[in-house]
Parts: C-alpha cells; sequence; structure tokens
C-alpha cells in the first residue's frame, strides 16, 4: 500500500501530466499493457498505442485542467483513488465547465496499470450542442 506521500507525488506527476495535454508525457505515465476507459471511451482503450491515438484526438477536442481534491491509497492494492475536479472547455477558448470526477488507479513499477475515470459526462453537454 502506498503512503499518502506518495499518493501525493503520484497523483501531483500523474495530473500535471494531464494540464500539459503532452501526449508523450501523458503515455509515460502508463505501462505498455495498460488499460484506461472513462466515459466517452465507449470500451477500454488498450496499451500504449491505443491511449497514444485516444489522447491526440482527446487534447485536439478539449483543452482540460486537472485540480487534485483528495487521493486515498488502496488497502491490499498499489493504487489510488484521486479525487478530482476539472474544468473543460474547447481548444478555441469559448465556453467551459466545471467537473468533479473520480479516478481509480491501479500502479505497476510506478506506472499506472488500470485506470478507471468515473464523472458525469451531461455536463459537457452545453459544450456538445446539446
Amino acid at each position: 500500500m502506498l503512503t499518502q506521500a506518495e499518493v501525493k507525488t503520484f497523483s501531483d506527476k500523474f495530473l500535471g501530466a494531464w494540464n500539459e495535454q503532452d501526449v508523450a508525457k501523458v503515455v509515460d505515465c502508463y505501462t505498455p499493457d495498460t488499460v484506461y476507459r472513462d466515459p466517452n471511451t465507449r470500451g477500454e482503450v488498450k496499451g500504449s498505442d491505443g491511449m497514444r491515438r485516444y489522447l491526440t484526438k482527446l487534447f485536439a477536442s478539449w483543452q482540460m485542467h486537472w485540480s487534485l481534491r483528495e487521493a486515498f491509497p488502496l488497502d491490499k492494492l498499489n493504487g489510488v483513488a484521486v479525487l478530482w475536479h476539472a474544468k473543460i472547455g474547447k481548444p478555441n477558448g469559448g465556453p467551459s465547465v466545471e467537473v468533479d470526477g473520480m479516478d481509480l488507479v491501479v500502479i505497476e513499477n510506478d506506472k499506472i496499470k488500470r485506470n478507471e475515470v468515473y464523472f458525469d459526462r451531461a455536463v459537457l453537454a452545453p459544450l456538445l450542442g446539446m
């Protein structure tokens, strides 16, 4: 089990990479055989190549900034539950929305082996023209 200090360090690195929206830096946070899922993926994204394709499209479509609210080490498993707050908008600077959510992260050798993201996708409706 991770210590609270390790959880904080890991969460800062992980969210920092996502905030830079640098595909290579984010992919480097994950194992080559990672499994990633969020409300926008329509299933699992698998492996480094899958993450690279997904992130390239995601970062071209959205401007995002993530802030850590709280992080909790998982009992009996090398991982963390990360509670976050995000501001999400289109990259051209138009309107944005704010949302709270959670990531379930399983870690192997200091990289993310499994990442499941949970948030209410309905909050994105105004940005999608719904």
